[in-house]
């Protein structure tokens, strides 16, 4: 089911009733409400994979018992195992399987020999990425004794399947999601609204920011020989806000959703776009994933506390992994690959914590050096999108090689100017709201009530003016 479909406008208020006027004084019937309403809302797409997620969540869930009763550290490593082994080993059947066969033959038949494996066509499960790595974070703290297990069965199985974020994120830790199902929650009218405040800024972000920006660098990649360098430009730059707006807007209406129904989620993206190198960039761009991987990969392999060359080593599985996460297809591994060179040279002087805080902290405006920083770090990013956005690494080289020629200095052949005006005014508000949890979450102290409901209004229009007439699914449900 899709946020931005008639489906999900009718299923959203018709859970929110039942739960806070049908379920309010039973905690437990809440929590069996969402496991429903998730299920439903997941098994919309295809109801047949409910199956891998029901597996899941019954074998992380007896994993963690089983954890918490033996002390012996050969029997704990085992079941953590066992963990690690069925849900890898399912997200890489479903994933990487046809990935792996087609290389097997690649590297075959470049010595001379020709073998004919079977492939199989496997529908991707919608998701299977994200829930994953969540239910993951659930046996790994338990193993390291940073979570007490559940016997909670249905509040286990509603942080395994919450639907707010179940198919695109935030990945959620553990320790932080699945207490909140013990508690009672209690409705809160301002949290709701806050709720609503974001849901409506990220419905703003896909149906007005990166469906347009969609329509024009779908266009321009699809057809990249027949246009100049400036055009190609523009392309990878419309592509850039697809997926930030795709994204982001995404994380802000589960986030926003998940407030409404009285539970908090982690922040996913702190407007990425406002860096001053690449280190902060991916600090403050899809950080449940970042952090994941750093937390339960990168540390473990000895994260930064170890020699030059394992920094080099660690840095470059990281960001690999990361890239290969995305997706089966060597253009996300050259895309890690490609960030992972970017970081490098910031980890090795030590200089890639050197920006924290909020850009132009307490100003309006950034400084000249400032806003060049941000410049060159979201150039470096758009041509990293190249890789991201193309089908295979021939494409992208291919559409780097038009980029830079001569070209570049031409006029670009398409320019659509109501697109690059509602790109300026999205820009403005995010740079205003960046020091926020979301770009209008300011609205909601204290001001005016006619500035507040004018800009909601403002919002909405544009909403209706400029949205598709298709329901066009979120990037990452291919992940």
């Amino acid at each position: 089911m899709l946020f931005n479909s008639i489906d999900f406008a009718i299923f959203l208020p018709l859970v929110f009733v039942l739960y806070w006027f049908v379920c309010k004084k039973h905690l437990r019937l809440q929590n069996v409400l969402i496991v429903m309403a998730s299920y439903v809302f997941y098994g919309w797409w295809d109801w047949r994979f409910l199956s891998l997620i029901l597996f899941s969540t019954l074998v992380d869930y007896s994993v963690g018992l089983y954890l918490h009763k033996t002390t012996t550290e050969g029997r704990r490593k085992a079941l953590l195992w066992t963990s690690i082994g069925v849900n890898i080993g399912l997200l890489g059947f479903f994933k990487y399987y046809n990935f792996f066969v087609d290389n097997f033959v690649t590297a075959f038949s470049f010595f001379g020999a020709s073998i004919q494996p079977n492939t199989l066509n496997i529908i991707l499960p919608v998701g299977i990425s994200f829930y994953t790595f969540q239910t993951l974070s659930y046996t790994i703290d338990v193993y390291r004794n940073k979570l007490e297990p559940t016997r909670d069965m249905v509040a286990f199985a509603a942080f395994v399947s919450f639907f707010p974020q179940l198919v695109a994120g935030p990945i959620e830790r553990a320790t932080n999601l699945l207490p909140q199902f013990y508690k009672r929650r209690r409705f809160h009218y301002s949290k709701a609204v806050d709720g609503l405040r974001q849901i409506l800024w990220g419905l703003f972000k896909k149906v007005v920011i990166a469906d347009n920006c969609a329509q024009f660098a779908d266009l321009i990649f699809d057809n990249y020989t027949a246009y100049s360098g400036s055009t190609l430009l523009l392309g990878a730059v419309f592509f850039a806000f697809q997926i930030y707006g795709d994204f982001s807007g995404y994380s802000d209406i589960a986030i926003g959703t998940a407030r409404l129904f009285g539970f908090d989620l982690k922040q996913n993206f702190a407007f990425p776009y406002f860096s001053r190198d690449i280190a902060e960039f991916w600090r403050r761009w899809h950080i449940s994933l970042s952090t994941w991987f750093r937390d339960y990969v990168y540390i473990p392999l000895g994260g930064s506390r170890v020699s030059k060359a394992l920094k080099v080593r660690n840095v470059l599985i990281i960001f690999l992994v990361s890239g290969f996460w995305h997706g089966a297809n060597w253009t996300f591994i050259v895309w890690g690959l490609l960030n992972a060179l970017y970081f490098l040279p910031l980890l090795l002087t030590n200089s890639n914590r050197s920006h924290t805080n909020v850009v132009a902290e307490h100003r309006i405006l950034p400084s000249l050096m400032e806003f060049g920083a941000m410049g060159l770090t979201f150039m470096m990013s758009v041509l990293a999108w190249v890789f991201f956005r193309a089908e295979t690494i021939t494409e992208a080289f291919g559409y780097l090689i038009g980029l830079f020629n001569i070209s570049l200095l031409k006029i670009p052949e398409i320019r659509p100017t109501y697109l690059l005006v509602l790109l300026m005014f999205f820009l403005t508000i995010e740079w205003l709201g960046r020091s926020r949890a979301y770009a209008i979450e300011v609205l909601g102290l204290q001001k005016p009530r006619f500035l507040r409901w004018g800009f909601y209004f403002l919002i909405i229009f544009l909403m209706g003016l400029f949205m598709k007439t298709n329901e066009t699914p979120f990037i990452y449900f291919q992940f």
